[in-house]
């Protein structure tokens, strides 16, 4: 299936090149390839962009409980714990990758953001209600206020039976269709919405990565993705991202802005679990 066509907000246009990009959708949308996919791409034309996740540590505690016996990370936690943590895991990952990026001056195509608790909030409710802003969804969104809004962030929508087959073949997790339908519904609902560039993902990776190319306005070459953009695995690492050369003097800035980076990100973990668990609880 061909994606379809790429709704531009009209705050997206700039002249300037976006420093954050951030791709967001249900589980199953293909957030996490096409990110790779578009980091190693804009390295290989020259920009300095890395693949930076922002995940919840849901899929950790998943198949935690898997190992214990239980069904799933909040049938090992509770759905209340669950939320927190999962919230405090996500700032810190948002935290390092905004600190990262500022102190490298490198372009981030991160694999999930702040929207995407928001509607995991929404969706994993009780009852269901997309439209409204429930108690957990205000306090998480002032938790997450201190962070600006991506310069571009992707929609990645697909069909939840779509994604619900993906989430299968990988084999690792499992889903719900009832929750995949909900988490849709969910994204549709957010009052971010109308920000969002929507990228119709039901089709192959290539023709997603086309469509996030055309949105950016970098021109895939002829005949696609080079080998050296898609390796045969499919998923591209920051092993695969090309890099300059440095000398020793460039290795130990380096290696400062990373501890700085490393010491900025425990000073804030405290300070946001307190803070998440003392609101919950």
């Amino acid at each position: 299936m061909v994606p379809g066509p790429v709704l531009v907000p009209a705050s997206a246009a700039s002249a300037q090149p976006p420093r954050t990009i951030a791709l967001v959708g249900i589980d199953g949308s293909g957030k996490t390839t096409s990110a790779h996919l578009l980091a190693a791409t804009l390295a290989a034309r020259g920009m300095p962009a890395s693949y930076r996740r922002n995940a919840g540590g849901r899929r950790w505690f998943g198949r935690l409980a898997a190992t214990l016996g239980r069904r799933d990370g909040e049938h090992l936690l509770g759905r209340r714990t669950m939320l927190v943590v999962e919230s405090a895991l996500r700032w810190l990952s948002i935290l390092r990758t905004l600190l990262r990026r500022r102190l490298t001056g490198e372009v981030a195509v991160m694999d999930r953001y702040a929207v995407c608790q928001y509607a995991s909030i929404r969706a994993h409710a009780k009852t269901p209600r997309p439209e409204r802003l429930n108690r957990a969804e205000r306090r998480a969104r002032l938790a997450y206020r201190v962070f600006p809004r991506p310069d571009v962030t992707f929609l990645l929508e697909v069909d939840p039976a779509v994604a619900y087959d993906r989430i299968e073949r990988r084999g690792y997790d499992h889903e719900e269709m009832s929750y995949l339908r909900a988490a849709a519904a969910a994204y549709r609902s957010l009052p971010e919405h109308g920000t969002f560039v929507v990228i119709d993902a039901n089709g192959t990776p290539e023709q997603v990565q086309a469509a996030l190319l055309a949105h950016l306005a970098i021109p895939l070459p002829a005949g696609g993705p080079t080998e050296a953009e898609v390796p045969p695995a499919g998923r591209p690492t920051d092993a695969d991202i090309p890099r300059p050369r440095r000398g020793v003097g460039a290795a130990l800035v380096s290696h400062a802005r990373a501890a700085l980076v490393a010491v900025a990100a425990l000073a804030a973990a405290a300070t946001a679990l307190t803070l998440q668990l003392t609101e919950a609880f």
